[in-house]
């Protein structure tokens, strides 16, 4: 095998450079048009006329599509058409499905580039930066290294023992039928990993992209199209989740489902699943992630500083709305008093506003359901006696779906900001007396049914050691000095267990190995001729 690929570079696009310039035109030359948005079943492109609007959240007057949603009769194709997919997506070979998404890689690293980055800016209102390490950068490294890592599983994971006569062998075989592919709005590039990394190892997929990501999503199905991926190995399902997963799990050839998103969806879904059993061939893989409550803990030893970048970077980055965003800290009063003031100016600084104008360092939230629950809990913590909003806490729906960011202090640990996922710009701090570091480290653990990540920052090795251990299980993906956000494909393989999800680490071998269900196979070249055993002889 050779050696493995690289992490794609980020292109900065500062001022007057190329790759600036044409995002530019393609950001405008998508915003002068309103496009159609079809079911893709089979490779073809069915238009229902069911169709809902899909908007630009910073600016939710300009329609950017009409998407035309999948009715029963659409998704049982759908499912169909997975199915008879199947056998010659196995037969091309592992070799032949790599080539495709490497691809598709291809593509995205030049001429598609802008054109996603683009869409990904104006259907999720990220920022530049934000788009070009997500819908480019991310996705390009999941497709390169999957296909490395399914490679390599041939040699892998063969048997060690081959006794004289006999050869042991272990068929890389997927599962037997389609995956259900359940995808979130915040990540272009999670959107497309999700169907795509079982492809690549031979099963075919449904996509139910997020209703909030259908114009994104759409463009990478087209993307995965002109790389020559052949029909019906991923069916493009815009529409209902609720029906989409009745027609799937009652098809007895469900074989597993892919997803990101909440942690009560998550839940409810595995128990259709279970009732499902009775009429499917086989025990489907349930692999997902969730939600989150990602900490920081500060010891009174730490780099104020770097505490500082990561508390603004981690908490308010595309609003918050990442599972990995840093939601409540546990800070020391002497780090507080210290640093305190500063971090509320440094905040206050903060620009928000469109995303076509690279100055601003956030845009809006998704929508307005998130716009309601995100400022609801705002205003709970204005009424609480026990919590005090430092900095933000105001928003503004005219124009586009803005909130401020927002710190609360709270006096409570247990307080509703402190534990629960909100997937907005809100921080909330506990502020704790210097000398209960390890009693402040039990809080954190205790507090959240959720553990996808978390932060220390210190600079004692016995402190980190001490965190290190009291937090094993509190994350998936944990940080020593540094923000909880921001993994990359191959160096932090991705996931979180808990109430966060099945751990499965998207960006890693361990994902894909969930999709395959090997075959040992025993070849004897001595055949025996005698069924006696030398025991039974006098």
């Amino acid at each position: 095998m050779s050696s493995h690929p690289e992490n794609e570079p980020i292109l900065n696009y500062e001022v007057g450079s190329k790759e600036r310039k044409d995002l530019e035109e393609e950001i405008e030359k998508q915003l002068s048009e309103i496009i159609e948005i079809p079911c893709i079943i089979n490779g073809e492109e069915i238009y229902t006329n069911n169709t809902v609007t899909q908007v630009v959240p910073h600016n939710h007057k300009h329609i950017l599509a009409n998407v035309h949603l999948a009715s029963q009769k659409e998704i049982e194709m759908a499912c169909n058409s997975a199915v008879k997919a199947q056998e010659s997506w196995i037969d091309l070979g592992l070799e032949k499905r790599s080539r495709i998404f490497e691809k598709c890689a291809d593509l995205l690293a030049t001429s598609w580039r802008m054109k996603i980055n683009a869409s990904t800016m104006l259907n999720q209102s990220k920022t530049v930066f934000q788009a070009e390490i997500d819908a480019a950068c991310e996705l390009i490294d999941f497709w390169r290294f999957n296909s490395y890592y399914a490679n390599n599983f041939h040699d892998d994971l063969q048997p060690l023992v081959s006794p004289e006569g006999m050869l042991n062998t272990t068929e890389i075989r997927p599962l037997e039928g389609f995956i259900l592919a359940i995808t979130p709005f915040n990540f272009t590039s999670i959107a497309a990993n999700l169907p795509s990394a079982p492809a690549l190892v031979g099963c075919t997929s449904i996509w139910k992209p997020s209703r909030n990501s259908y114009y994104s999503n759409y463009m990478i199905m087209k993307l995965m199209m002109e790389a020559g991926l052949p029909p019906g190995v991923i069916n493009f399902i815009p529409g209902s989740g609720a029906e989409i997963t009745e027609v799937a799990l009652s098809n007895p050839d469900f074989a597993g489902v892919h997803f990101t998103g909440s942690t009560a969806v998550f839940q409810g879904l595995w128990q259709r699943i279970a009732e499902a059993l009775p009429n499917l061939k086989g025990y489907p893989r349930i692999v997902g992630e969730t939600g989150g409550k990602d900490f920081i803990v500060a010891h009174s030893d730490c780099d104020r500083q770097g505490l500082l970048v990561a508390l603004l970077r981690g908490a308010f980055e595309y609003q918050g709305q990442k599972c990995s965003a840093a939601s409540r800290a546990y800070i020391p009063e002497s780090v507080w008093d210290a640093i305190g003031n500063d971090l509320v100016s440094e905040v206050e600084k903060i620009k928000i506003g469109d995303c076509k104008d690279f100055t601003n360092f956030m845009t809006s939230v998704i929508d307005q359901r998130a716009f309601d629950k995100i400022t609801g809990y705002i205003q709970r913590a204005k009424d609480n006696n026990n919590s005090e909003i430092v900095v933000g806490g105001n928003s503004n729906q005219e124009t586009g779906w803005f909130i401020e960011p927002t710190i609360i202090v709270t006096k409570d640990p247990m307080s509703e900001s402190m534990v629960e996922e909100i997937f907005g710009p809100v921080l909330t701090i506990y502020v704790y007396d210097d000398n209960k570091f390890e009693e402040t480290l039990k809080l954190c653990d205790e507090s959240s049914p959720y553990a996808l990540t978390g932060a220390i920052f210190a600079k004692s090795e016995e402190n980190i050691e001490t965190a290190y251990n009291a937090l094993r299980f509190t994350a998936g993906n944990f940080y020593i000095n540094d923000k909880p956000t921001g993994a990359v494909v191959a160096q932090q393989p991705f996931g979180g267990a808990r109430a966060s999800g099945t751990n499965d680490k998207a960006g890693g071998p361990l994902n894909l190995l969930r999709w395959i269900s090997p075959r040992s196979v025993k070849r004897t070249n001595m055949e025996i001729h005698d069924w006696t055993y030398p025991f039974m002889k006098n």
